[in-house]
């Protein structure tokens, strides 16, 4: 299967968006990830339909939304009219998981959900058919830079178990703490796209990382 960059634009110099879309389009990357937080489901604020909408007149490859928010449900419309290729809400703000996923493809989007990590995977099993994505939280959500937890490789193989023989293209995503140092053994344990934001924009060539990730996530180059 593809193995895919998702870059999150959380990290963007937002004095210099444009700037970074720009530099998003013209690498080897392949979706923007746009994490969408309320203060409520997450101790942090992100933000919202204006600043999606300028990201999607700029960019050329396909939006990742990332909802952190508390009633996605209210909100799959408006994301979708935003310009969201793929909205991915999380399973511990669903209370009626099946119904949010089936409004999320009604929009027109690929579906995504999303586990914190003392989320077991095995919650999923019912529904594990329905979804086009799951993204393993492999931080606590809310802020960047945080340090990885080594429970997500369990998770990943439990998940990669779970979905076998029974959704063979799923998106299985990682997010968190994802970089250069372990996005091989993501990979093997059974990762197929990674969401890096400060691995990427805190470096002195954003476009030449992503190259180096994608790099290693294709098992062409050890760096």
């Amino acid at each position: 299967m593809k193995k895919i960059i998702a870059p999150s634009i959380l990290s963007a110099d937002f004095g210099n968006l444009q700037r970074d879309i720009e530099m998003i389009n013209e690498s080897e990357a392949d979706w923007f990830h746009v994490d969408v937080m309320d203060g409520v489901f997450v101790p942090n604020i992100s933000f919202g339909f204006p600043v999606m909408a300028a990201v999607k007149k700029h960019a050329l490859k396909p939006l990742d939304v990332h909802l952190m928010i508390i009633e996605p449900e209210k909100y799959i419309q408006d994301f979708a009219k935003a310009g969201a290729d793929r909205i991915t809400v999380h399973y511990e703000a669903c209370t009626h998981l099946h119904r949010t996923i089936q409004l999320i493809k009604a929009a027109g989007c690929k579906t995504g959900v999303a586990l914190n990590p003392h989320t077991p995977v095995a919650l999923l099993g019912d529904i594990i058919g329905d979804l086009d994505l799951v993204l393993i939280m492999s931080v606590n959500p809310g802020f960047g830079g945080q340090v990885f937890i080594q429970n997500t490789y369990k998770k990943l193989q439990d998940l990669k178990q779970l979905s076998g023989g029974i959704n063979d293209e799923l998106v299985i995503q990682v997010d968190g703490g994802v970089g250069l140092q372990n996005i091989a053994a993501l990979v093997s344990a059974g990762a197929n796209a990674f969401v890096a934001g400060n691995a990427i924009f805190a470096t002195e060539d954003p476009a030449e990382t992503i190259s180096k990730m994608k790099r290693q996530a294709l098992n062409r180059l050890s760096v």
